[in-house]
């Protein structure tokens, strides 16, 4: 009975050799059988197989309202190109519009009130302190009719730049608020890919570092060219995020799309 609860083997010289001890010879033997020249390429156990990457555009954004007020129009349909300046959408301003018309008449009768304080005060006829409420009264009214005509330029929404629409994040005659998301959009010109390789590659892989990257959604290979590596390295993984463009102009090239990246470190070339 006590035979069968016994931890190991007794070995020909009377020792007890247990399970763990016989694991970890083995665990040792195995390290053994790995060449050294593998564990000494850069990189090494890093598969570049295994390297993924999404087509991001270089520039995105989300555009809000800066006004409060109703949407009159939208110019522009998701996916349709645009220049930068382009309207994309219109605000119903018809408010703002006629308050501006008020403001410009307030200005106007503000200054007529002070070129009369003006005439009168050669007379004497004034004091100074009227005169001096009078220019106010006319800054005053200069600034409601700046505040109004910037307010009214905000009535249209325009491009910063050229680019694409992705979504529309609200539809005609609905009445917005000021920083309410309105349209999502992307300048696609340029495709971005970001993943990520062993530091030690660092030493090698620079900018300006050609290759490849093959696409899952068209299953085509397409050219692309380093342009960053990121400021820190990973300590824990050793690595560090990368940042290359796509070389040419793909028309079928479309931001979210995957692959995998193409890459031959020079120990293995």
């Amino acid at each position: 009975m006590a035979r069968h609860q016994r931890a190991g083997r007794t070995g020909r010289n009377g020792t007890v050799v247990t399970r763990a001890a016989a694991a970890a010879a083995l665990m040792g033997a195995v390290m053994l059988a790995v060449p050294a020249a593998a564990q000494s390429l850069p990189g090494a156990g890093f598969n570049p197989l295994e390297m993924r990457a999404q087509l991001t555009p270089q520039r995105y954004a989300t555009l809000s309202a800066e006004i409060a007020a109703k949407i009159n129009r939208v110019v522009l349909r998701d996916g349709q190109s645009f220049r930068a300046g382009d309207v994309l959408l219109e605000f119903d301003c018809a408010l703002q519009a006629a308050q501006l018309d008020k403001a410009r008449a307030q200005q106007a009768g503000a200054e007529n009130m002070l070129n009369g304080q003006r005439r009168l005060a050669k007379l004497n006829a004034v004091g100074m302190v009227e005169l001096h409420n009078s220019e106010a009264e006319v800054t005053k009214a200069k600034a409601d009719v700046t505040y109004l005509r910037t307010t009214m330029e905000k009535c249209k929404l325009t491009a910063p730049y050229n680019g694409r629409i992705v979504e529309h994040k609200a539809r005609e005659q609905q009445f917005v608020q000021p920083a309410q998301p309105l349209i999502e959009i992307i300048d696609d010109s340029t495709l971005e890919l970001e993943f990520i390789v062993p530091s030690q590659w660092l030493s090698w892989f620079k900018p300006g570092h050609s290759f490849k990257v093959r696409i899952d959604d068209t299953r085509n290979e397409y050219p692309v060219k380093l342009v960053r590596t990121a400021a820190r390295v990973d300590p824990l993984s050793q690595s560090v995020k990368a940042v290359a463009v796509v070389d040419g102009k793909y028309p079928e090239l479309l931001a979210g799309m995957s692959g995998q990246i193409l890459i031959t470190p020079p120990a293995q070339q």
